[in-house]
């Protein structure tokens, strides 16, 4: 029950319909995120993201904040490295005021000079709290390395320097070339009719005219050498990411690595969760990652323990990886993995919100839906062969960066 449709100035509307559920959940997706950051304006899009809901045209900054609360809803905000979305959720009888709330952010921000200076501190604060967090900076020292001196490498939320120059004409001039209708999408699930959802959008975006123009093309990707990178801090343990360069989310090898992933980090009963954990007990915090982006990728593996156990880790780590390579994994192991990835899809689907955000990234990346029996069945054509010649060929070490942060002395 997905329905597409484009209205005149471009804007998409994409709608699934749950009849069995009594909540609605719509986003407002932009094709733009951190990666379209000028360097001089390093967190533009984050920043820009935090500052729409200080009011619009028509709400001031508590109406906007009470609007959805009022009636048991929910509404926020997230900017990724190619996306920003603004999302509500509440009754199914509150579809219009989901729609015209959060579309209002998009289509008439005012962005008032004294809370632009007031949201700046608390940015530097959000970036502080980041910093402060091991395991979320040693994540963007390692996303720095993957992609040296390039936008997608920098911290979404960018930094002290490039935030604190932000003025209002930039966060006007930002929206004005990135929310454009081309690159909006409005996706929505749940007790819905696509109709009344469509007369919601058309009516909240009436005064968005098509501009005949495409948002500003990524940036292009540079390329990747491994590096090794060792870094200090006042804390009490050690956290080491072992990574490289991945594949994009239009790969035909996406399912093969999705199942990797799943074998080497997906749980506890993966493969580095048991021999990390629970039979050397050198950590309390192991996984595998895997992200796609539209022209790129990165996968690694995180694991925290005390520093004295890093190089020792790190041998286990690879020894896992020669493992995949040398050996084929048996029946079972495969269909654990591909039991593990059904199982998440389907319970993914119990959530509203979920089903939305995967209206909106499908949309965006793909400009269609695929199906869930389709992404089911690509997942369940894996097979053993194929995880050993791809794991021969991405998993080999030398292809890793490695970075540490330790506790300093």
């Amino acid at each position: 029950m997905i329905t597409k449709t484009t209205l005149d100035n471009g804007v998409r509307v994409l709608s699934e319909a749950v009849s069995s559920v009594r909540s609605i959940a719509v986003g407002v997706w932009i094709d733009s995120g951190s990666r379209n950051d000028p360097e001089r304006l390093a967190g533009i899009s984050h920043f820009v993201e935090h500052t729409v809901f200080k009011g619009t045209a028509k709400r001031r900054m508590h109406q906007i904040a009470s609007r959805m609360e009022s009636v048991g809803g929910y509404m926020n905000a997230f900017t990724s490295k190619e996306h920003t979305c603004y999302f509500a959720r509440a009754l199914d009888s509150y579809l219009t005021r989901s729609v015209d709330t959060t579309c209002d952010l998009v289509a008439s921000p005012v962005f008032p000079e004294r809370e632009i200076e007031k949201e700046k501190g608390v940015v530097l604060e959000e970036i502080k709290m980041y910093e402060d967090t091991p395991d979320e900076y040693i994540a963007d020292r390692f996303e720095s390395v993957i992609y040296p001196a390039q936008p997608i490498g920098r911290p979404i939320i960018g930094y002290p320097k490039t935030v604190s120059r932000l003025k209002r004409d930039d966060l006007c001039e930002y929206v004005d070339r990135q929310y454009i209708p081309d690159q909006i999408v409005v996706a929505a699930s749940g007790n819905l009719r696509h109709k009344s959802l469509l007369k919601s959008v058309e009516k909240a975006f009436q005064g968005l005219r098509p501009t005949g123009l495409r948002g500003p093309e990524k940036p292009e990707i540079l390329p990747y050498k491994p590096v090794e990178l060792s870094l200090t801090r006042p804390i009490q343990q050690g956290h080491l990411i072992l990574g490289r360069r991945g594949i994009t989310i239009h790969s035909k090898q996406r399912a093969v690595l999705e199942i990797i992933n799943t074998i080497l980090g997906g749980g506890s009963s993966s493969r580095l969760n048991q021999r990390i954990r629970e039979r050397h007990g050198f950590c309390y915090s192991v996984y595998s990652f895997l992200n796609m982006y539209s022209d790129c990728g990165d996968f690694g593996v995180y694991v925290g323990l005390d520093a004295s156990r890093i190089e020792r880790s790190i041998t286990l780590i690879f020894r896992e990886f020669d493992r995949l390579a040398q050996t084929p994994v048996s029946n079972q192991v495969l269909n654990r993995a591909k039991g593990q990835a059904r199982g998440g899809i389907a319970l993914g689907l119990e959530s509203m919100s979920n089903r939305m955000a995967r209206l909106g990234k499908q949309e965006l990346h793909f400009g269609r839906i695929a199906s869930m029996d389709e992404i089911i069945a690509e997942l369940e054509s894996v097979t053993a062969d194929e995880i050993q010649t791809f794991a021969a060929e991405f998993l080999h070490p030398e292809k890793f960066s490695r970075v540490m942060l330790v506790p300093s002395l």
